[in-house]
């Protein structure tokens, strides 16, 4: 495995590259969510990239020296366009996304069809969706709405102040990264939600894969990010899985090798042409 490192749109992109050559359709685009960054994927990335190209890179607004502010829905989908287009040379990728990096991935898939060959979810489906409202208990949509409002009234004081409310939710929700790596400034998703602010997440409509798709989900949680509904759906469309895992939210890291397994099994020696 090589890697090197490519600025793209003003972002730092990772990209590893296996010994043997890799095709275009060997590509894997991996976005990370809230806390985290593109090092959520460090162990993922060694376990695929004998076989696959990966590509990565870290949100605005969530790296140590990015600088406070919101970053709309079309200008994180606009960047994750230029990423896919630079990085593959306009050949399809694999998205492979877990929490926000759901929201934004399913998004850009919706936009950019011919850009997307599959796509792997983690722990996000249909998210907010009429049948995911409906099937959660009272006590799981206050908890939804309490570290949601949490979080953006963190974004909105900033500051060490926003910082220390940050660092003391990912605690108490046992986040697997270190407190100094998280801040408040990558909080601006959850503020752009619940307020509207630049145009807020009213595109973000509820994914309905048109390309051959993995779904990972935990089942240790207080509370799901999808329906029963969806991933049957999703389950018996021809092409996709759906894989309840015995971790919490951060599939990849509670149970690294099983999630590796999963993700090998279903993406196969080489990725496949888009069908």
């Amino acid at each position: 495995m090589t890697q090197r490192i490519e600025t793209i749109a003003g972002r730092r992109v990772l990209i590893d590259e296996p010994a043997a050559p890799a095709t275009a359709a060997d590509t894997l685009l991996l976005l990370h969510g809230w806390p985290d960054s593109a090092a959520l994927w460090d162990e993922t990335v060694a376990a695929l990239s004998a076989r696959f190209r990966c590509v990565r890179f870290s949100w605005p607004g969530f790296a140590s020296d990015d600088a406070r502010g919101t970053h709309s829905l079309a200008e994180l989908t606009a960047l994750l366009h230029q990423v896919a287009l630079q990085a593959n040379g306009g050949a399809p990728v694999t998205l492979v996304l877990h929490d926000w990096g759901c929201v934004f991935g399913y998004h850009f898939a919706r936009l950019h069809p011919a850009l997307v060959s599959r796509v792997v979810g983690i722990d996000v489906g249909d998210a907010n969706s009429r049948e995911h409202r409906a099937g959660l208990t009272f006590k799981a949509q206050l908890g939804i709405a309490g570290y949601q409002l949490w979080l953006a009234l963190a974004w909105a004081i900033g500051g060490g102040v926003g910082d220390r409310m940050a660092r003391r939710l990912s605690a108490a929700m046992r986040v697997p990264r270190p407190a100094e790596q998280i801040h408040a400034r990558m909080g601006y998703p959850y503020w752009m939600a619940w307020t509207g602010a630049n145009g807020g997440m009213k595109d973000a409509r509820t994914f309905h894969p048109q390309v051959p798709m993995l779904y990972l989900y935990g089942r240790r949680k207080p509370f799901m990010f999808q329906s029963t509904a969806w991933t049957q759906a999703l389950a018996a469309r021809p092409g996709c899985r759906v894989r309840e895992m015995d971790t919490r939210h951060w599939v990849m890291l509670d149970a690294p090798a099983a999630f590796q397994r999963e993700l090998l099994d279903w993406l196969g020696p080489t990725a496949l042409p888009r069908p």
